[in-house]
């Protein structure tokens, strides 16, 4: 039985966490939960949004699944994800994006299928900071060598592993030709070893205009931290927002998966938050671990209550609320007569 550290977050996350958690285990998965503080829980109590025994409480674990977190604009916090990330160095941010069937939209006639893979850990992220003078404030944007290496690395082995065809660098190396200059050295020198991966580049910009003219034509794209957390959210805006955003952070002996979207405090507590994100985080992480029928049974559920269209959330166009989309959720999966067998 597989241990997994629960982080429940603040705002609207330990609601989507419980509807998560509730229809795995209606599905048959069985696991060991351990429930970990961050975010708002953990400032209420003195302590950083990211405390360091929830980080060391992952690291001992090795696979968490994450809700959103607050982390207060402008008071001197520092983010709770960035926190996690940096001290476990997940280097690989995963978010994919995907057309679902039935919802609306102007793009929803488009076949979208995007993988973006964000590098972590580096770049301005680094959260390098000064003010060496009171109308002037600096950061220092780092990018190093065996970071990009890694990174480049590990986006063509997911495009080969899942017999995907194309990579796409995204970068702005014709003005910052140090730092993603290297970035893109590192990556058509990993290509060498993929020469079954269409290998190829974009600039950030170009980048933007094209996913919102013809998204339909990219596949996978590896980029730097800061232009990661961009696209990647223009991606989420693509198939239907951050709602149905889900993310995976990867490092060499730990796994975290996080819904993409943020706390949502304006409707915590009201019981309409949308837990697609989270439950598509938790399809991932059973990829990653393995359990790909029940991933299967969970993704084939989610895709028949959005084709159906009856009980779909507010952000969704409709009028349930996480409990009904949970159980309807529940209902198409018993339905579909796909129902593994227990771990």
């Amino acid at each position: 039985m597989h241990k997994i550290g629960i982080i429940p977050g603040d705002g609207i996350g330990p609601e989507i966490m419980e509807a998560t958690l509730g229809i795995l285990d209606e599905l048959g998965f069985e696991a060991h939960y351990e429930f970990l503080e961050a975010g708002i829980p953990a400032l209420e109590k003195g302590l950083p949004a990211m405390p360091p025994i929830t980080i060391e409480r992952v690291r001992d674990i090795g696979l968490a699944l994450k809700g959103p977190t607050t982390t207060p604009i402008g008071k001197g916090h520092v983010s709770a994800n960035v926190t996690l990330r940096k001290a476990l160095d997940l280097f690989a941010n995963v978010r994919p994006s995907k057309t679902l069937p039935g919802l609306k939209g102007p793009f929803a006639d488009k076949k979208i299928d995007i993988i973006i893979v964000r590098e972590n850990t580096e770049d301005l992220y680094a959260g390098i900071e000064f003010q060496p003078h009171p109308d002037i404030a600096q950061a220092i944007k780092v990018i190093t060598r065996p970071g990009c290496r890694r990174l480049c690395k590990y986006a063509f082995e997911m495009v080969r592993r899942q017999g995907r065809k194309r990579l796409t660098a995204v970068h702005k190396a014709n003005i910052m030709k140090l730092t993603d200059g290297m970035f893109l050295d590192e990556f058509y020198l990993a290509a060498r070893d993929y020469p079954d991966v269409i290998a190829d580049e974009i600039i950030v910009d170009n980048c933007c205009m094209q996913l919102v003219t013809k998204p339909e034509q990219f596949d996978t794209m590896v980029t730097e931290n800061l232009y990661g957390d961009i696209v990647s959210d223009l991606c989420a805006g693509l198939v239907g927002g951050l709602g149905l955003a889900p993310g995976a952070n990867i490092g060499e002996s730990c796994a975290v998966f996080e819904a993409v979207h943020g706390s949502a405090p304006d409707i915590a507590g009201k019981g309409i938050a949308n837990p697609t994100a989270l439950l598509f985080s938790a399809l991932m992480m059973l990829r990653h671990i393995g359990r790909n029928e029940l991933a299967d049974t969970l993704q084939a559920a989610v895709l028949r209550v959005c084709e159906l269209g009856l009980h779909l959330p507010g952000d969704l166009g409709g009028h349930a609320s996480t409990k009904e989309y949970k159980e309807e959720v529940i209902r198409a999966a018993k339905e579909l007569s796909i129902r593994p067998v227990a771990s």
